[in-house]
């Protein structure tokens, strides 16, 4: 049986020194845009067309029960790099219960100044960081990331929605460190007709001069490589456009499996492969509202992304390092996005600081040695805590994919996934009574034990308890998602004078932001 004080005392790490030859590795976060848990071929992805990904998964470690910590883009994020989960770190809102909120443009929020993120921790033991790609915690210049710890940044502070008309909303900049150097759908261009856009070239060329430059100066590095052309509008170069066996979308993701090759290999010719620790997983679940042309697959796993079903937050992940982590493994622990900040602190001798509760545990354990690690993982949606899976089991205490409303327009979070009881539109409070699955058995969350059996009441009893432990020790952080202000938004971006690319900011009129799901 799982025991509440092993999957709650392991809520910081160690501190101790790194393993394996004593030298702190180089960090590398490869992660992906509403990729979701189907895509890999190695997990059963029928085309095969990630090769690159197949091989690196050969190599190291996978991870089949592996979390986003919330089923959108901007709070797994701010999870990833606080190593908290998205109630504690304020990436959640309270206009309405249980909603999913990010960072549009007109949000006044974004990552709270009392947050500790990790590069600012590696920081101090020597880490030079760049963040390469998609930002998505505030637009808003105090919030970007060379404000909190990165030392260089090319990317978008927003995904590349657009194009727009720069009057009732503007471009979306991208930057060079903390200036812009143009904007989507202008200086950096995306042809919706064709998908054809070259930003992970780009984003590739980036990654692998500053692997370049680090492995030169001999300094340890963080990258963090958060690309985006597996979110709609998805987007490829012309040398993948229409070489996939799944149309765009699989062109995407052809590209990106090729440029995490290179990158790779990249390590490799710089000769520090055996002294460089990469991860990959992704943000959130595939988009299935966006499937088939513009969204993935999850596999076997029920609805996708914006829903706390296993689809929704069961992600992609493959650790590797080469000579540390013994090739073809494949590990059960559940691990999380907020998993990586506290291992990677870890891995740098660095301790957590004393004065938060961290959600990430130290999955150095399990990479290195593939020890299991017991613990509780907690689906959150908005301000509501929505489910906990325990060992193999999963408990709903609340259900929704999203409303009648909207599925009569057309928006469907569970295309073709209709579960009587379970994929409710409307929000289903199961509190007094939850539905409980055995994931094992049922990793489609069809089949809910009854309440009369043995084995139910048996593990809610388990359940309840890590539950009630984990609330009386919450403490919300302040809400960031909760005002709008078209005034905020990317108008006047820093540098924008030297490239004649600022335009008129609005008056300012704070409204409360809507939230639909």
């Amino acid at each position: 049986m799982w025991r509440l004080v092993a999957g709650l005392l392991l809520a910081a790490g160690t501190g101790s020194a790194p393993p394996g030859n004593g030298s702190a590795p180089n960090i590398i976060i490869l992660l992906m845009d509403d990729m979701g848990w189907g895509d890999l071929g190695v997990f059963g992805e029928p085309s095969r067309e990630t090769p690159n990904l197949d091989r690196m998964a050969a190599e190291g470690m996978l991870f089949p029960n592996f979390y986003a910590a919330n089923p959108l883009c901007s709070p797994s994020r701010a999870a990833l790099l606080t190593g908290r989960l998205p109630i504690r770190n304020g990436f959640y809102t309270t206009n309405a219960h249980a909603r999913n909120g990010y960072t549009p443009q007109e949000i006044v929020g974004g990552i709270p100044g009392s947050e500790i993120l990790l590069p600012e921790l590696l920081r101090k033991a020597g880490y030079f960081s760049k963040i390469v790609g998609k930002w998505h915690l505030g637009h808003r210049a105090q919030f970007h990331p060379l404000r909190h710890g990165f030392d260089e940044w090319f990317g978008a502070p927003n995904c590349h929605f657009g194009p727009f008309n720069n009057k009732d909303k503007p471009n979306i900049p991208v930057y060079n460190n903390s200036e812009m150097v143009g904007r989507y759908y202008e200086e950096f261009e995306i042809d919706l007709k064709t998908g054809e856009s070259n930003l992970t070239q780009l984003y590739l060329q980036e990654a692998m001069d500053f692997i370049r430059r680090q492995a030169a100066r001999k300094q340890q590095f963080f990258l963090y490589w958060a690309v985006d052309a597996t979110h709609t509008p998805v987007y490829a170069s012309r040398t993948f456009l229409g070489t996939s066996q799944r149309g765009l979308y699989g062109d995407a993701v052809r590209e990106i499996d090729d440029s995490i090759g290179k990158i790779l290999q990249e390590l490799h010719t710089q000769a520090v492969a055996n002294n460089t620790f990469v991860f990959f997983t992704s943000d959130n679940g595939a988009a299935l509202i966006s499937a088939p042309n513009q969204g993935g697959s999850n596999g076997p796993f029920l609805c996708g992304k914006e829903t706390t079903f296993e689809g929704g937050m069961r992600e992609p992940a493959i650790a590797w390092w080469p000579g540390q982590i013994p090739a073809g493994q494949v590990s059960h622990q559940l691990g999380s996005v907020m998993d990586l900040f506290t291992t990677s602190l870890t891995l740098a001798g660095l301790p957590p600081p004393a004065d938060r509760q961290f959600d990430g545990i130290d999955l150095s354990p399990v990479i290195l040695q593939n020890k299991i690690i017991s613990r509780p993982v907690f689906y959150y949606r908005g301000n509501e805590l929505m489910a906990v899976r325990v060992g193999l089991y999963k408990a709903h205490y609340w259900t929704w994919s999203n409303s009648w409303e909207e599925l009569q327009q057309g928006i469907n979070f569970c295309p073709g996934q209709n579960v009587t009881g379970v994929t409710t539109h409307d929000q289903r409070d199961y509190t007094v009574q939850p539905l409980l699955f055995h994931l094992g058995r049922d990793p489609g969350e069809r089949f809910p034990i009854r309440v009369t059996h043995q084995e139910y009441e048996a593990m809610m009893r388990e359940i309840t308890h890590i539950v009630q432990h984990h609330k009386a020790s919450l403490v919300p952080g302040q809400p960031q998602l909760n005002l709008c202000d078209r005034a905020v938004m990317n108008w006047a971006p820093p540098g924008c004078e030297k490239l004649n690319k600022c335009l008129k900011i609005p008056r300012s009129n704070p409204w409360k932001c809507y939230w639909p799901h």
